[in-house]
């Protein structure tokens, strides 16, 4: 068992560290901040099935930290959810395999909505995808397996989606100058408000 642990846990790493470092993180951090905190837009994130948790992850950890983001299940979006999504904002798009068709019609149904006017950031391992071709920046994950044994089930796969996540959130509190006194504001109870109301007057740098 302990080997078997060592094992996963050396595979994940390495995937992380072969996540590819490319100007498209940059670009994908301005144009949230232009978006959301110039344009008074907010960050859409969306998914499906494991891709579409990590989302939602996404969605509220930008909240938190400041960035006005909401999540919208693609499915829930052909039956009128789509409506939350407004002129000024910019969409997040998760798909490992970038063929997901409910994504893709989700894609589709933005592009008539707005005719193509609200930029699609996607997160995917395959950038040479339907999705990715269909995206104003893409951000890849890496072409490694997933550590489940049978190669199927999302692992790997959706570690990286989150770090890359992780990656854009810190990325943007760090550009927006983003403090423990907005921080504190945000977070009313627990243990992270009560830490946060310790010391509020320390800036993300």
């Amino acid at each position: 068992m302990k080997q078997s642990m060592r094992e996963i846990l050396q595979a994940e790493s390495r995937a992380i560290l072969g996540i590819p470092v490319t100007d498209a993180y940059e670009k994908a951090v301005e144009a949230i901040v232009e978006h959301v905190h110039h344009r008074r837009g907010k960050l859409v994130t969306s998914g499906m099935g494991k891709a579409g948790q990590i989302a939602m992850n996404i969605a509220t950890t930008f909240s938190s930290t400041g960035t006005a983001a909401v999540n919208l299940h693609p499915s829930e979006a052909q039956h009128g959810d789509l409506g939350v999504i407004q002129p000024d904002d910019i969409i997040l798009l998760i798909s490992n395999s970038g063929k997901t068709r409910e994504i893709l019609e989700l894609v589709d149904l933005l592009q008539r909505l707005y005719d193509n006017h609200v930029p699609v950031i996607v997160i995917t391992g395959n950038l040479d995808s339907p999705l990715a071709r269909l995206a104003d920046i893409a951000l890849f994950t890496a072409p490694v397996p997933e550590v489940c044994p049978l190669g199927l089930t999302p692992t790997t796969s959706t570690t990286m989606m989150t770090v890359i996540g992780d990656v854009l959130v810190v990325s943007v509190m760090k550009r927006i100058g983003f403090s423990r006194e907005e921080y504190a504001k945000r977070h009313h109870g627990g243990y992270l408000g009560s830490e946060a109301r310790k010391s509020d007057k320390t800036v993300v740098a």
